[in-house]
C-alpha cells in the first residue's frame, strides 16, 4: 500500500514539474522554444538576436505641458457676486483647488467656460459691458488652452507610466479576455477627447477618474509592447533558419513528400499554428482594442504634443499607414515602428513557410 501511494506521490510531483516547465505557457519560452525545434527539424543550428529595447515613455516632467492661468483682479471677481463663476472661481483660489490633479483641473477648466457663458447671458441682460468683456475674454482665454489642459489630463499623468511600462515581462499567453474593461474605457476616453476637440464642451467626464485607477493598476500596454518586439524578432530569427536551408538541398526531391518533411510538416501545424498563431492572433486583438485607441487619444492631440512623446508614439504605437520609421534622437539612426516591425516578421515568415513546404506540395492551402 506504501509502494502504491509513494508511487502517486511522484507521479503527481513529476506531473507538476512538467505542467512547470512547459515553454508555452509563457512568451518568452514559447518564441524560444519555436525557434530551437525550427532548427532541430531543418537540421540547421539557430542564431538568437538580441531583443531590441523598448521604446520608454517619456518622464512626466516632458510630458506636462504648462497651463496658462488667467488672473482675475479683485474687482473683476467681485463684479462676479450672483454668478455661479464666483464659486467656480473661488475654488480654484482654494488650498485644495492650487494643488489640482490633471483631470480635476480639467473638469474645472469646462466648468468655467459653461458658468462663464451663463455669467455672460446675464451681463447682457443687466447692460454691464465692461463684465461682458472681461468675461468674453476669459471664455475665450479658455477654450484656446483648453487643448493643454485635455493633454495633461490624458498622457500627461502619472498612471499612464503604469499602463505603459516595459518592466513588467511580456503579454500573458493565456490572456482570459482580460482586456475588454481597458479597451472600452480607451474607446470611450478617446470618444470623449474628440467631442472636446470639435468644442462639444458638455461632456461628462466622470468615468474618466476610474479609467485612470485602471491604468495605475495595469501594465498591459507595455507587455504588449515587449511582446511585439519578441515575437518579430523571434519571427525573423526562424526565417533566417529558413532561408538558410532553403539554400541548401531542397527538402523534398521531385516534390515528393518524405520521412523528414512529415516531420517539418507536422511541426508547423503542431507548433507554429497551434501554439505560435494563436498568440499572433491574441496580439492583434488587443493592439486592435486597446493600442490603436490609445494610439487615436494621442494623434488628435498632435497640436499641443511634445517633441519627446511624438518620438515615442511613431515607435511605441500602431502608426497609421505610410509613417513607419522615425529618426530617434540625435543619433541618425532610424528606428522602425515596432508594430509595423511585427507585421513585416510575420509576412516575411509566413512566406518563408510557404516557399518551404511548397518544396514537397505541402503549401498551406495548395
Amino acid at each position: 500500500m506504501r509502494k502504491i501511494s509513494a508511487r502517486a506521490s511522484l507521479t503527481v510531483l513529476a506531473a507538476i514539474f512538467l505542467t512547470a516547465c512547459n515553454p508555452f505557457d509563457a512568451a518568452r519560452p514559447m518564441m524560444d522554444e519555436y525557434v530551437e525545434r525550427l532548427g532541430r527539424v531543418l537540421e540547421t543550428d539557430p542564431q538568437f538576436s538580441e531583443l531590441v529595447p523598448a521604446p520608454i515613455l517619456p518622464r512626466r516632467r516632458e510630458r506636462v505641458l504648462d497651463m496658462p492661468e488667467l488672473e482675475l483682479g479683485m474687482l473683476d471677481f467681485l463684479s462676479l457676486y450672483g454668478c455661479d463663476l464666483q464659486f467656480v472661481v473661488g475654488e480654484k483660489n482654494s488650498i485644495m483647488g492650487k494643488v489640482m490633479q490633471p483631470l480635476n483641473r480639467l473638469r474645472y477648466e469646462l466648468r468655467f467656460i459653461a458658468s462663464a457663458g451663463k455669467c455672460l447671458q446675464s451681463s447682457v441682460d443687466d447692460g454691464d459691458e465692461k463684465l461682458q468683456d472681461t468675461l468674453r475674454q476669459a471664455i475665450s482665454s479658455k477654450r484656446e488652452n483648453l487643448p493643454i489642459a485635455l493633454w495633461n489630463a490624458t498622457w500627461g499623468v502619472e498612471e499612464v507610466e503604469n499602463l505603459f511600462t516595459t518592466s513588467k515581462g511580456f503579454y500573458p499567453v493565456i490572456a482570459e479576455n482580460r482586456l475588454s474593461d481597458l479597451a472600452r474605457e480607451a474607446a470611450q476616453l478617446e470618444r470623449a477627447a474628440r467631442s472636446l476637440l470639435s468644442g462639444e464642451l458638455k461632456q461628462n467626464l466622470d468615468f474618466a477618474g476610474a479609467v485612470q485607477q485602471r491604468w495605475q493598476a495595469e501594465y498591459h500596454a507595455g507587455q504588449l509592447i515587449n511582446s511585439a518586439l519578441l515575437v518579430a524578432a523571434r519571427l525573423n530569427d526562424g526565417t533566417a533558419v529558413i532561408k538558410r536551408r532553403l539554400a541548401q538541398r531542397p527538402l523534398c526531391l521531385n516534390g515528393n513528400p518524405n520521412n523528414q518533411s512529415t516531420i517539418v510538416q507536422g511541426m508547423f501545424f503542431s507548433i507554429y499554428i497551434g501554439k505560435v498563431q494563436p498568440y499572433l492572433a491574441d496580439l492583434r486583438r488587443a493592439r486592435i482594442e486597446l493600442l490603436e485607441p490609445l494610439a487615436q487619444l494621442a494623434q488628435i492631440q498632435t497640436a499641443v504634443m511634445p517633441q519627446s512623446f511624438q518620438r515615442w508614439q511613431a515607435l511605441a504605437l500602431p502608426a497609421d499607414a505610410g509613417v513607419a520609421s522615425v529618426n530617434v534622437g540625435n543619433a541618425g539612426v532610424e528606428s522602425e515602428n515596432v508594430w509595423d516591425n511585427l507585421d513585416n516578421a510575420v509576412a516575411d515568415h509566413t512566406r518563408g513557410w510557404q516557399k518551404l513546404l511548397e518544396q514537397c506540395g505541402l503549401r498551406p492551402g495548395a
